[in-house]
Formats: structure tokens, C-alpha cells, sequence
């Protein structure tokens, strides 16, 4: 939990309120994803080692010992490699073993299709290779939730929804993050596009969220997805009228309405 608080204030909230079993699946998916995620947007990595890293962690994920090899191709870069990514094998020890086969396959696959992200230069020139790229590092993060739904009290919901869910959360951090990327020469806009398509773009994933979430049923499920959307949802909001982040002061207004 200390090391979601540190890196996730969007999601750190919602998982601390989870119940036991769910809690450590989902902390443990968040967590591997983060990993990886750390690798791929690392300012001092050249690409063709966090080519490599991410590569090397999809193999490593699938193999008999997933821990122990995963802490072989990692400990040479200890030295660089924050501590979210070093502690990967950790995370994976997290998550409950009946659950672990879904989120170590969601993890090898992000961490395949981030590699080939960096490996074409998030080469973003079109609507539908925005829709891929956030399908790659977000997307099928809200797919594995729907799964992790159902595996633990046999909650329903829409995947392709789901996608969107993760989709649009994505899409709120690219506008937020618009002028730190352009500073690391990565521009998710496709080509031709101003911001207000990115917001437009945004606004039609966090509609079809909002039917996800309507369509859950009471429960778990439900309130942790609740939490991160009307925070994205805020965030749209302040970013449309000038700003750009959430005070802490604001997130805990907004979730202390949806309690």
C-alpha cells in the first residue's frame, strides 16, 4: 500500500478500500503494470534497452520460475531502474495464486506491446493508432479488471466497455501530460489534431466508462471504478477551463461525495 500511495493517487484510494483477496489481486495487477509502464516512459533508458527490459519481462513472466528470472534480468539495472520496477517479482509473490495466470498474462502482454511502442517511436499519426496505443498501456487494464471482477464474486460486466474505461482514464493523462511529453519528444496526437479533439476523443471514452460503471452491480467492482472516473471526469472539467491538476484538497472532496 505504501508503494501505491506513491505512485498511484488516483488509484491508491479505491484499492485501500477493497476487501481482502481483491485488494492484493488488484494491488498486485496495479503494481506489475506500473512496473513496466516505469521502463517504457524512462527519460534515461536508451530504447533498445528498455526494448530489451520489456521484451526480456515477457519471457521471463512465462517462464517456470517467474520470480527468480525476472529478478535475474532485472538486477543488472538496479542502479537506474526505479523501485516500483525492480520490485516486480514482489508483486507477482502479492497476488492470490487462483488469479496470478490472469495477471501475469495481461503483464507479459502490455509489456510485448509497450516494447513495440518504443520500438516504432509512438508513432501516433492516425485516430486508430491512437486507439491502439491507448488499448496497449490502458485499454486491457480495464479488461483485466473485468475479469478480476468476475473471478472474485462473479461480477458481470462489458468488456468492450471495459476498454473504454481504460481508454478514456489514458486519454485524460495524455491531455494533462500533453507539454511534458512534447518535452521528451513523444506527441500522442494524431496528426492534425488540436486540443480540443484530444478532449473530444477523451470525452467519448469517459461517456461509454460512465456505462460501464452503470452496468456493474453493487459491490466491490463498483466502487473502485467510481472513484478513478469521477476524478477523470473533474479532470477534463479543470483542464477545459485552463487548469491542469486535481488538488488533493479536490480528490478528496470528489470522493468523500461518492461515499
Amino acid at each position: 500500500m505504501t508503494m501505491l500511495q506513491k505512485t498511484s493517487r488516483t488509484f491508491y484510494i479505491p484499492i485501500s478500500r477493497m476487501e481482502a483477496g481483491l485488494k492484493e489481486a488488484v494491488s498486485s495487477a496495479y503494481l506489475c503494470m506500473r512496473a513496466i509502464d516505469e521502463i517504457e516512459d524512462h527519460v534515461d533508458l536508451p530504447d533498445k534497452l528498455k526494448v530489451e527490459l520489456l521484451n526480456g519481462i515477457r519471457d521471463t513472466l512465462q517462464t517456470a520460475d517467474p520470480v527468480k528470472e525476472t529478478e535475474k534480468l532485472l538486477s543488472p539495472h538496479a542502479a537506474v531502474l526505479p523501485a516500483v520496477t525492480m520490485q516486480l517479482p514482489e508483486w507477482v509473490l502479492l497476488c492470490p495464486s487462483s488469479i496470478v495466470p490472469t495477471v501475469i498474462r495481461y503483464t507479459t502482454k502490455m509489456s510485448e506491446q509497450m516494447a513495440d511502442w518504443v520500438d516504432r517511436g509512438f508513432s501516433i499519426k492516425t485516430e486508430e493508432d491512437l486507439d491502439r496505443y491507448t488499448y496497449s498501456v490502458a485499454g486491457m487494464v480495464g479488461e483485466m479488471l473485468s475479469e478480476l471482477w468476475l473471478w472474485y464474486d462473479g461480477t458481470k460486466s462489458d468488456m468492450v466497455k471495459a476498454v473504454a474505461f481504460g481508454r478514456g482514464l489514458q486519454a485524460v493523462n495524455i491531455v494533462r501530460n500533453r507539454a511534458e511529453d512534447l518535452r521528451r519528444g513523444v506527441d500522442f496526437f494524431p496528426d492534425g489534431w488540436e486540443f480540443k479533439d484530444m478532449l473530444a476523443y477523451t470525452r467519448r471514452n469517459l461517456k461509454v466508462a460512465d456505462e460501464y460503471t452503470a452496468e456493474l452491480k453493487k459491490g466491490p467492482a463498483l466502487e473502485f471504478c467510481k472513484i478513478p472516473l469521477a476524478l477523470a471526469h473533474a479532470t477534463v472539467k479543470l483542464i477545459a477551463a485552463g487548469g491542469n491538476k486535481l488538488t488533493r484538497d479536490a480528490v478528496l472532496k470528489i470522493v468523500s461525495k461518492l461515499n
